[in-house]
């Protein structure tokens, strides 16, 4: 989560106009005599550094602030400790803030008019880790009127309280990925649901009670103190996957069958929302599909709004699945933290819907499991190994092929009718030492079986399928796409072939890497 801190009453000119005269007790409302504050707290923060030994760091532009926090984190847990302050960091960005004009009324005199405006200020990141919420960061503006930022994991949260009751597991990143006892995944489903607005804000208290804090206790006494509201939430779901190899090829799948969910209809289910799609009324806002290939793993990205979900292959192990809402209004929720329980409802059912949404054409994980099946050798009960039919084989291939002609033999084949026909398609003599090699390799992998008292084998129906489909799939589209792309004469994979190239070569340039 991503937590806007800040000042209510000080959010508008009059609200500073009253600050300026009523707390401070100065007669002009100008910005001037808030210099005196932001140069205090400034000298506060650095001093509190010096005090605390705590590192200080001054961003430049274009460093990467995670790595930083990395390296810290690494130091500070080898270290033993489980709470603190990792660093400080300055760094330069626009924000919000109140300037003085001079205005003049219509009998020509001056007067002091404040005027809201976005500027560059410095901005104190405050990184530490608390015993309960693990890492977290709250940035705090320099300047009038001090807003923040906090920003904050809740599975971090969850991890520590489930360590704390006992639970066993294993972490995965942003995700739990197993359980020392399978009981105990109620238990921590019940720990993550019960983070909320209020174990939030003690967090907040409890650090501004730790760091320099821009208000004075008369000030806070005064009700000029720190509410909370929400930025950016993410609502993640982690399905692991009980064969991670065939995760890849799972996610590519759902992807490939689910390009439409972008659609005005189809996010309307997944948002449980009515979306009017006429030229009138229309309701605002983008709706769209993305498929995103950063890297290697292909991710899923799925527009209502300013909010969005993302689907991706996690660490080659899960099925990860995150509705990040930026605008709470799109929902008709307002920002405040207290809101969280709401917002809540809408991204965890977001992430449900969109799997019963989701539809595959076919179960590509079976599909590799049945592919690998035929291609790999096979450890017999006895501990023999038996070869596999690879695809593409000549050999393999051959066999296929011949499979489809003794379908039609009502008898079955003999040992010799097989290695005549083979024989023929590969152009040369086979054994019969050969032939009962490889009727002992279809009739392991489920091709043919051997008749009762007899020397004849008779086809499977999962023979004849897998036979008729490798084939085809060799001669019609392996075969044939290879000649095409060998040819002399020109050819649209030629030209795919050049174009994806090309891309490969920009790319590699664009990288700075090595051809």
């Amino acid at each position: 989560m991503y937590l806007n801190v800040y000042v209510p009453q000080l959010q508008y000119a009059a609200g500073l106009v009253g600050y300026v005269q009523r707390q401070l007790g100065l007669p002009v409302a100008s910005t001037a005599p808030l210099s005196k504050i932001t140069d205090a707290f400034s000298k506060q923060m650095r001093r509190f550094a010096v005090d605390q030994g705590v590192p200080w760091v001054d961003f430049v532009k274009g460093q990467r602030k995670d790595d930083i926090v990395h390296e810290r984190l690494a130091r500070f847990e080898a270290a033993g400790h489980t709470e603190g302050v990792l660093f400080i960091g300055r760094a330069q960005e626009k924000t919000s803030l109140f300037r003085t004009e001079k205005r003049r009324n219509v009998e020509g005199r001056a007067y002091p008019w404040i005027v809201k405006t976005t500027g560059m200020v410095n901005h104190f990141y405050v990184y530490a880790v608390d015993a309960d919420f693990g890492p977290f960061f709250l940035k705090f503006c320099s300047y009038f009127p001090y807003n923040a930022r906090l920003c904050i994991n809740g599975n971090e949260w969850a991890k520590r309280q489930a360590a704390k009751a006992g639970i066993g597991f294993t972490a995965l990143d942003n995700a739990f990925a197993s359980f020392d006892d399978p009981a105990d995944v109620a238990t921590v489903q019940a720990i993550c649901a019960s983070l909320g607005p209020d174990q939030i804000d003690a967090l907040l208290r409890k650090w501004l009670a730790k760091v320099p804090h821009p208000y004075s206790k008369a000030d806070r006494a005064a009700g000029y103190r720190y509410d909370i509201s929400i930025l950016q939430a993410e609502f993640s779901l982690t399905q692991m996957l009980d064969r991670p190899v065939s995760g890849r090829i799972f996610s590519e799948q759902v992807i490939r069958d689910n390009l439409d969910l972008g659609r005005p209809d189809q996010v309307g289910l997944v948002f449980n929302r009515r979306i009017h799609a006429g030229k009138k009324h229309q309701t605002p806002g983008r709706f769209r599909t993305r498929v995103i290939t950063q890297g290697v793993t292909p991710s899923l990205h799925v527009d209502y709004k300013a909010t969005t979900i993302k689907q991706y292959h996690k660490e080659g192990r899960a099925l990860r699945t995150e509705t990040t809402i930026n605008n709470t209004y799109d929902f008709d929720i307002r920002k405040r933290l207290t809101n969280l329980p709401a917002l809540c409802e809408i991204g965890f059912t977001a992430n449900r819907r969109l799997l019963d949404v989701q539809r595959l054409s076919h179960d590509p994980a079976r599909g590799q499991q049945v592919f690998t099946t035929l291609n790999d050798p096979v450890t017999t009960e006895t501990g023999a190994r038996v070869a596999g039919l690879k695809f593409a084989d000549t050999r393999a291939m051959a066999l296929l092929h011949a499979l489809l002609v003794f379908r039609l033999l009502p008898d079955g084949f003999t040992n010799r009718d097989l290695r005549d026909l083979v024989g023929q398609l590969l152009g040369t003599v086979m054994s019969a030492g050969q032939m009962t090699y490889d009727l002992r390799r279809l009739r392991v992998h489920g091709l043919i079986v051997r008749r009762a008292h007899s020397n004849r084998y008779q086809v499977t129906d999962t023979g004849i399928e897998h036979a008729l489909f490798l084939t085809r799939a060799h001669d019609r589209l392996l075969r044939t796409g290879m000649a095409q792309l060998a040819g002399p004469e020109p050819h649209p994979l030629q030209a795919a072939s050049r174009t994806y190239q090309h891309a490969l070569d920009q790319l590699t340039k664009e990288s700075g890497l090595a051809a």
